[in-house]
C-alpha cells in the first residue's frame, strides 16, 4: 500500500475541501501532463501523480497567490506526508525565491522546488493553463507581463533543466498530449458528469 493518497482519495480531499470542479479538472489535466513527464526520469509516478492531483487544494479556499501555502497547511492538517505538502507549498511557477515571497507577505518559507518530484509537478502545472496544454513560454509571458521577470526566467531555466535530463524538450512531450488531453479513471468520469 502506497504512504501517498491514490487518485479517487485525492479527488475526494478536493471535493471535500470545496474545490470547484474547474479546479478539479485543472489538476486531472497537471496529473495527465506530470504522469507523462515522469515516465521519462527516475522518479517516485505515486507521490507525483498525488501531488498534480492535490496541488491546487488551496483553491477551495484562496485564488491568490497564497492559495499554495493554504493549500499545503490544510494537506498538513490532513496528515499527508512532508514531501506531498512541499510540492504543494512549492508548485507556483518554478517556485519563489525570499524576495517574492517577501514582496507577497508570504510566512517566511523554502518555496523553490528542489526535488525531482517538485520540479515535475511544477513545471507540469506551468504548462496547463485553466484545462489546456501549452508551451512553458506561456507562463513565463503571462509571468513577464505582471512584472515578474525572475519568476519568467525561473520558469525558463526549469524548462531547461528537466527538458536536458529527459532528453528531449518538455514542450514537445506536453504537445504530443493535444491541447485537450484525454483524462483517465476518475479524471475521466468528472469530466463526463
Amino acid at each position: 500500500m502506497s504512504k501517498y493518497p491514490n487518485e479517487a482519495q485525492c479527488i475526494a480531499f478536493l471535493e471535500r475541501a470545496g474545490c470547484s470542479k474547474r479546479v478539479i479538472i485543472h489538476c486531472c489535466t497537471v496529473k495527465a501532463v506530470a504522469e507523462t513527464f515522469a515516465k521519462g526520469f527516475s522518479a517516485d509516478t505515486e507521490l507525483i501523480i498525488a501531488g498534480a492531483l492535490l496541488h491546487d487544494l488551496g483553491r477551495s479556499k484562496d485564488h491568490t497567490i497564497m492559495h499554495a501555502n493554504t493549500g499545503a497547511d490544510m494537506a498538513a492538517r490532513l496528515g499527508l506526508p512532508k514531501e506531498l505538502v512541499d510540492i504543494i507549498r512549492k508548485h507556483i511557477g518554478a517556485g519563489l525565491d525570499d524576495t517574492d515571497a517577501e514582496e507577497l507577505g508570504l510566512p517566511k518559507r523554502d518555496y523553490i522546488p528542489r526535488t525531482l518530484e517538485e520540479k515535475i509537478v511544477a513545471h507540469a502545472d506551468n504548462m496547463v493553463s485553466d484545462n489546456r496544454v501549452v508551451g512553458h513560454s506561456h507562463t513565463a509571458d503571462k509571468l513577464r507581463a505582471k512584472g515578474s521577470q525572475r519568476g519568467a526566467e525561473r520558469v525558463a531555466m526549469l524548462h531547461r533543466e528537466l527538458s536536458a535530463a529527459y532528453g528531449k524538450d518538455l514542450d514537445g512531450v506536453a504537445s504530443s498530449l493535444g491541447e485537450s488531453p484525454a483524462l483517465s479513471g476518475l479524471c475521466a468520469a468528472l469530466v463526463r458528469k
